[in-house]
């Protein structure tokens, strides 16, 4: 009798576990995989596709409103949230399906039900199979951390909530100043909703670049949005259909939806890690993992959002088929996790990709910024006040480009095409080397010729 059952057990169905299934089938490993709740995991099913699919429908007003200055006289529209939701739901639940059968095609078998360790092979079904395994993978992901308790925490919804509200809110309160919080932000915004933003720190979108954190401000507060900084929610008080959030300045604010989004925290509780003896990461609460995704376990590891070190779902199908060439594959491949390019589908969009300015200027003694702000080509005929921001980051020594950052429409489409660029260390002059493209906004990355700052570091004495 074979020693074990399978040569992989993964735990979670999203977008990294399904990857690695997949890849190692491939490789000829016999293959199971548990998700408990549904195929595709967060992206697909309560995260980046829904999301983008409201962010679309909710650009449809603005659609609307800039067409008069192009000559079109667009009839009173009308808007149906229901109908969002339903198509919404179909497509889901389309890419559940599509997710199910190309893991079956692969060869691998796909258990709906939860799985928990006994021991460091054993994993126990909630249908009570157990199944012995060579090797596990753990792909559970994050989920919305409300954060410390306060009175009232009852009645505050998260992101996954959002997708299925019943109807449009008038008036929504957003606890938050990140990604999905700002998101969040510009869809209920554009469709119609009065929004206020409350974020506990200076400004939204810490961590990125202090020209994209101002500007992106300016511009939400430009379309309507309130935000609030400096301040956190105390209090949520239910009034019949109608909230009043009490925030720590003093002030209070009305609404139809109170909503959180201040962080996730990674789904390790409740899986039997203790009896598998797989180590959390104290500093982030992740399972911790080395560079390879392998746990304090030899033949376990993990990916994706579990182990919190990068929150982006192409970082964790890339951590799973890494894992899957180098375990099943005999082909060791080692994900960097440098220069990663990310969007905030906010309204406006940004891209961004390498460093920011201020990381720059930490990590290199001399360098150059190229920055350009304009009005949109769109925006000279529909009347709208909004501005593009483009900006390269660039060692003054080397002339190496170490990052883009970018507002304004198509930023995300932009920046995944200059991440290439960045990746293979292109220098400002290559990027000038190349000829324009108009006319575009993007254009703007290989016409700027001067630098709008340049900085030294002075060496300590």
């Amino acid at each position: 009798m074979a020693e074990y059952d399978i040569d992989l057990f993964v735990i979670g169905g999203g977008s990294g576990g399904v990857r690695a299934a997949r890849i190692a089938a491939s490789y000829g490993a016999k293959v199971m995989i548990a998700e408990e709740y549904r195929m595709g995991g967060t992206c697909v099913i309560r995260g980046c596709v829904p999301k983008k699919l409201f962010v679309i429908g909710s650009h449809v007003r603005q659609e609307l409103e800039d067409a008069a200055g192009f000559g079109w006289t667009v009839p009173q529209a009308s808007f149906d949230w229901p109908t969002l939701i339903a198509n919404k739901d179909e497509e889901i639940a389309r890419l559940e399906a599509a997710y199910t059968v190309n893991v079956e095609k692969s060869g691998a078998r796909v258990v709906k039900t939860r799985a928990v360790f006994e021991d460091s092979h054993t994993l126990r079904l909630a249908t009570g199979e157990t199944v012995k395994a060579d090797h596990v993978l753990i792909a559970t992901g994050g989920a919305p951390d409300h954060g410390a308790e306060i009175p009232g925490i009852e009645h505050v919804i998260s992101s996954n909530d959002a997708f299925h509200l019943p109807e449009l809110p008038r008036r929504v309160v957003i606890q938050g100043g990140g990604y999905i919080a700002l998101e969040f932000a510009g869809i209920f915004s554009g469709f119609g909703s009065d929004v206020t933003v409350i974020y506990r720190g200076d400004n939204i979108l810490r961590g990125f670049d202090e020209d994209i954190r101002v500007q992106v401000r300016a511009e939400m507060e430009k379309r309507g949005i309130t935000i609030l900084t400096r301040c956190t929610v105390t209090k949520v008080a239910r009034h019949g259909k109608e909230f009043t959030t009490h925030l720590s300045n003093g002030s209070s604010i009305a609404s139809e939806q109170v909503m959180f989004a201040i962080g996730r925290i990674p789904n390790v509780a409740n899986l039997g890690l203790e009896k598998a003896g797989v180590a959390i990461n104290p500093k982030n609460g992740g399972i911790a993992v080395d560079g390879w995704s392998k746990t304090s376990v030899p033949h376990i590891y993990a990916i994706g959002d579990v182990t919190h070190r990068r929150n982006l779902t192409p970082v964790a199908i890339r951590e799973g088929h890494a894992f899957a060439d180098t375990v099943f594959g005999k082909r060791p491949v080692r994900v960097d996790h440098a220069t990663i390019p990310t969007a905030v589908f906010s309204q406006p969009e940004v891209g961004t990709v390498g460093l920011t300015e201020t990381e720059a200027r930490a990590q290199f003694s001399h360098v150059d910024i190229y920055k350009a702000t304009f009005r949109p080509i769109k925006a000279t005929m529909s009347g709208r006040d909004t501005r593009v921001l483009m900006k390269l980051v660039v060692d003054g020594v080397s002339d190496r480009v170490l990052g883009c950052h970018i507002i304004g429409d198509a930023a995300a489409e932009i920046i995944q095409a200059v991440a290439i660029a960045v990746k293979m260390k292109a220098r400002k002059a290559d990027f000038d080397a190349t000829l324009a493209l108009h006319p575009t906004a993007a254009e703007e990355l290989v016409t700027m010729r001067v630098p709008t700052a340049r900085h030294v570091r002075q060496a300590a004495e």
